[in-house]
């Protein structure tokens, strides 16, 4: 998979003109992190969603991270996928705050902060509070996480169900194989950084809930993402499309690579939806 598509193929649902929903990543995809999503994708994600398609981000950021993105595209009504598929939300101008939450998917998060504190201990370990940010040991960088950060002790941090976790350090990879022992989802998203979730789940779990709540066919889904953690996603759609500085094992799963951030890729899959009806 070489080509790098400057207009992405039509998926089934262009001849009927149905409403397709385009599930889109958000870091790697629609931004570089710590920057804003560039004017080109925000006009094409608001032009896609006036001519009637659904536009779900699916992040593995926490809610608190893919808020303002939304915002910043216009999206006060629709959906979004949050912590990898553990949070699902409706945006609606009618919320106090927002949004509504439509499914929190937690766990126990005991035994994951005792395997990674036995393991490392200098390790970082964030307990994500969904709508408001973390439960923390040592402070995380805040460029890399979304929301307060509030420092607790041991036993604070194993206190409360979790949508995630999140851990950070030297040697994190280590530990992958035992933390699934513990029977939980565990996406490796640096040498340095492990997002661990409940069990059974991805950000494809949490889409086709969306999809089936509105109502579109599943030949009607396209995904575009760039990190392993999207894998899943470009799986369940229809149609998948890789950005063009995804690893290899991602762009195996694609029926297409569009181009980077910088050449507007995931824009270019999204004009390809604008087809004006005869």
């Amino acid at each position: 998979m070489n080509a790098i598509a400057t207009q992405a193929p039509q998926p089934d649902c262009r001849e009927s003109f149905a409403p397709a929903m385009v599930a889109l990543d958000i870091d790697g995809t629609l931004l570089r992190t710590g920057e804003p999503v560039p004017e080109v994708t925000v006009r094409a994600v608001r032009r896609v969603r006036a001519a009637g398609h659904h536009v779900v981000l699916a992040s593995g950021r926490s809610l608190v991270g893919v808020l303002p993105v939304a915002r910043q595209l216009g999206m006060v009504r629709g959906w979004v996928v949050a912590s990898n598929g553990a949070v699902t939300a409706r945006l609606t101008p009618e919320a106090p705050v927002g949004y509504v939450l439509e499914q929190v998917l937690r766990f126990d998060v005991g035994p994951v902060v005792d395997l990674a504190l036995a393991a490392l201990p200098g390790v970082r370990v964030g307990v994500e509070e969904t709508g408001s940010g973390y439960w923390v040991n040592h402070l995380f960088s805040p460029e890399q996480v979304n929301g307060a950060q509030r420092i607790v002790d041991r036993e604070a941090l194993k206190m409360v169900p979790s949508a995630r976790v999140i851990l950070q350090g030297d040697g994190v990879l280590s530990m992958v194989d035992r933390l699934r022992a513990l029977r939980v989802t565990v996406n490796t998203v640096t040498d340095t950084w492990l997002d661990v979730t409940p069990t059974g789940l991805s950000k494809a779990t949490a889409l086709e809930g969306v999809r089936a709540d509105l109502g579109v066919s599943p030949e009607d889904t396209v995904a575009v993402g760039d990190g392993m953690n999207d894998v899943e996603a470009l799986a369940w759609a229809a149609y998948a499309v890789a950005m063009a500085h995804a690893p290899d094992a991602l762009k195996t799963v694609a029926d297409e690579v569009t181009g980077t951030i910088d050449e507007h890729g995931a824009a270019s899959v999204l004009h390809s939806l604008l087809v004006e009806r005869p």
